[in-house]
């Protein structure tokens, strides 16, 4: 009886933490859009410690949700790497009294989405090739090099979208930065995703012939 209690208790856990998960990681998603908004309605301050609070909230999340298969455990490590990152430009805004810190939030998490791509072309197996693994039970050992390729024009992806992001946290107005970084951004991942996805699956069909 206990047993079963325990197991309950632990599903229900696994369940709020997997919630909670969604919900702080919707609103990091939502960052640029929200940075916009703060923009005009509080100070500094303020934006930087709401930022401090929903990271620190993903770090308790991932603390307390158990990588039960590969493709659970996959982006730990980066989401860490992101949340200390912004964590840090946050602690940067309130010593400075200035957002201008914060505007670098998607140049970080393109350099640490870049970061690992890139080194797993070079120690394989790659992060494509990981995700396909985890996703696809009978993976033919002749789409290993498509999907590296694969990786490495991710690569080149991030590299792109990352400069992107920097020259509109430089150069450019709020507003186009958050057009960029709260819209065309996520469209032209959107895209890069979905043509990719279309051609691995054509890919996958003519190596099983």
């Amino acid at each position: 009886m206990p047993s079963h209690h325990s197991n309950s208790d632990g599903a229900k856990r696994r369940k709020t933490s997997e919630v909670l998960s969604l919900v702080v990681g919707g609103v990091l998603v939502l960052y640029p859009v929200l940075m916009y908004f703060g923009h005009t309605h509080l100070e500094a301050r303020s934006m930087a410690l709401i930022l401090v609070a929903l990271c620190v909230a993903r770090l308790a999340v991932l603390r307390l949700t158990p990588a039960r298969r590969p493709a659970a455990a996959f982006g730990t490590a980066q989401l860490i790497a992101i949340c200390i990152g912004a964590i840090g430009l946050a602690l940067l805004t309130i010593w400075r009294a200035s957002p201008q810190a914060m505007l670098y939030y998607p140049v970080l998490v393109n350099a640490v989405l870049l970061a690992v791509f890139a080194w797993s072309v070079f120690r394989p197996p790659t992060v494509v090739e990981r995700i396909a693994r985890a996703t696809t039970r009978d993976l033919p050992p002749q789409a290993v090099p498509y999907l590296r390729r694969v990786t490495i024009a991710w690569s080149i992806f991030f590299v792109c979208n990352g400069a992107a992001a920097l020259f509109t946290a430089t150069e450019t107005s709020f507003e186009t930065w958050t057009l960029y970084n709260g819209f065309l951004a996520y469209v032209l991942i959107g895209l890069m995703f979905g043509a990719e996805l279309l051609a691995r699956q054509r890919v996958m069909k003519d190596l099983r012939k």
